[in-house]
């Protein structure tokens, strides 16, 4: 092949002249838009059933509108990657729900309550990225399950696939009485504008957005693949930095800084033009090299602000100052004060698992003790809002009969798992069922701990539960146990920090999953006990013997 052409090819740049798709998933997205799917599910699948879906659809445009094949019942974690996707997928789906902003009124939340309850088996989950997700959903169901959420203005567009994905905000926008910048406004201009777009539609691969004026930075806006976070400059100005190309899975990478200062009129057309650099000069020849980390790990911050400015905007904008630090929890668990005299409540599920008849329960209690506003947050948590001083106690009380605390352990506010091998294709072990109960043995063994330690339990390498950036994150693998029998355990990370670090492996650091408590307790233990006044867990991490780490 001439050098020329493969320059050309090179990794597939629509930008560099190279448009003819390099592997499967291209070619299905040149083949037709997914978002062409809609049609064929309302007028064909929906009602001739599961045998009659395309498999190009189903493996793959079915994503455009927040649907995945669940994990056939019963396939170990052994079989995860070794058998056809035919003979995972089971005859039902995920259904992600997209809540931008977390951001639900009264009627959307008991629309989402009803939905779980007739349609899902019960099942409802809040994701680290402010969604709820289905479980149990037959094809037939889809089209009332959109009628239903569309009523109130919810939807499963672009939940899923190679699209702009759910916009991630602070659940206590426009409310909270420390924030910088209220978010929600450019949340809403974004979605309004570009979601369900044909003009970003068809990107390389999955696009997380985060915007956020808030002073605990909740967003964990480092790991996103934009993000506006909420700045005040030299002329008390209050606006945006923004950040470009952080990401986690296999291939860990923090975003960085571009330096400037975004106005809040100016941050549609800043993500537009930062969404089209990706979309035409992302890497599509490889998919997991098709991120727009990599393409930013490459380029640098200088060069991709320089294009977004001159080829995209077309005008410069003006250096901007960076936020300030995090506060120490990056959450809103607990009760506190909002600007106008109420206060917001927020509560810690069990790791994110929900159901039908607990959201039913909790928007009761939001009508009930506040106005009936509830946010979803980026820890797998709720927030009621506009709770009046008098009622904060009482609510409080409330919740936990339901078992939701508002005042949890350390170890409840900071675990998070994902959906694990229960119904994920992707999974080696259990999860949600294992950090629950791990969650339940540390607050027995461990009364008395109370610092801040996140414990974050992922069932596969693919981190959607963050474990790089975890105190303590968990990656479900395989393991050998003291009987030589292979079983489920996970590989452990230690001492992750956002925007700093990524968690520490041990040599041949692991654990079986029915030695994880043990391990856990033993290591916090240590920590407890070697730990400087102030010294958090990554700190200990970074200077403790490796002995003290197994």
């Amino acid at each position: 092949m001439p050098p020329a052409t493969k320059r050309k090819r090179g990794e597939g740049q629509w930008a560099l002249g190279y448009r003819e798709p390099l592997n499967k998933n291209e070619e299905n997205k040149k083949n037709d838009d997914g978002l062409n799917v809609r049609r064929r599910i309302l007028d064909v699948y929906s009602k001739a059933g599961f045998d009659s879906i395309d498999p190009a659809d189903l493996r793959g445009r079915f994503r455009w509108f927040g649907l995945y094949t669940q994990r056939k019942p019963g396939i170990d974690g052994g079989k995860t990657g070794a058998l056809e996707d035919e003979e995972l997928d089971d005859r039902y789906f995920m259904l992600r729900v997209r809540i931008d902003g977390g951001q639900l009124d009264g009627a959307q939340l008991r629309t989402l309550a009803d939905i779980s309850v007739k349609y899902a088996r019960g099942t409802a989950d809040i994701t680290d990225r402010q969604n709820i997700q289905y479980h149990w959903i037959r094809i037939e169901d889809v089209p009332a399950i959109w009628e239903a959420l569309e009523a109130v203005g919810l939807s499963t567009m672009e939940a899923c696939g190679d699209t702009p994905r759910v916009i991630i905000g602070c659940p206590v926008a426009g409310i909270a009485a420390d924030e910088v910048i209220d978010g929600g406004p450019q949340i809403r201009d974004i979605y309004d504008r570009y979601i369900g777009s044909p003009e970003f539609s068809n990107l390389p691969r999955k696009f997380k957005t985060a915007v956020s004026g808030c002073t605990a930075h909740c967003t964990v806006h480092e790991i996103n693949d934009v993000a506006f976070v909420g700045v005040v400059d030299d002329e008390s100005n209050t606006g945006y930095q923004a950040f470009v190309g952080g990401g986690l899975s296999t291939n860990p990478m923090f975003a960085k800084s571009l330096g400037v200062f975004v106005r809040p009129d100016q941050v549609h057309e800043v993500w537009k033009g930062v969404i089209s650099i990706f979309r035409d000069y992302g890497y599509r020849r490889l998919r997991h090299r098709a991120r727009i980390k990599f393409l930013v790990n490459d380029w640098g911050a200088e060069k991709f602000r320089e294009v977004l400015e001159k080829d995209y905007l077309g005008y410069a904008l003006p250096d901007g100052p960076e936020p300030a630090a995090p506060l120490p929890n990056r959450d809103h668990v607990g009760i506190r004060p909002q600007k106008d005299g109420n206060f917001y409540v927020g509560f810690a599920p069990r790791v994110g698992r929900v159901n039908g008849e607990l959201l039913g329960a909790i928007a009761d209690l939001a009508q009930r003790y506040g106005s009936g506003r509830v946010r979803t947050t980026a820890e797998q948590k709720m927030v009621i809002l506009d709770v009046p001083e008098e009622n904060t106690a009482p609510l409080a009380a409330a919740l936990a009969e339901h078992d939701l605390q508002v005042h949890p352990s350390t170890f409840r506010r900071n675990t998070m798992a994902c959906t694990g091998i229960e119904y994920c294709k992707l999974a080696i072990v259990e999860t949600k069922q294992r950090a629950m109960d791990l969650v339940d043995e540390l607050e027995k063994r461990l009364p008395g701990f109370d610092q801040p330690l996140s414990i974050n339990v992922n069932g596969c390498p693919n981190a959607c539960a963050r474990i790089q950036v975890a105190d303590i994150g968990l990656k479900g693998q395989l393991v050998v146990d003291e009987n030589g029998d292979q079983v489920e355990g996970f590989q452990i990370h230690l001492g992750g920090q956002l925007g700093a670090t990524f968690g520490k492996k041990v040599r041949g650091l692991k654990t079986t999953s029915d030695g994880l408590t043990d391990y856990v307790e033993r290591v916090v233990r240590n920590y407890d006990a070697q730990r400087a006044d102030g010294e958090s867990f990554a700190a200990w991490v970074r200077r403790a013997d490796d002995a003290d780490l197994k």
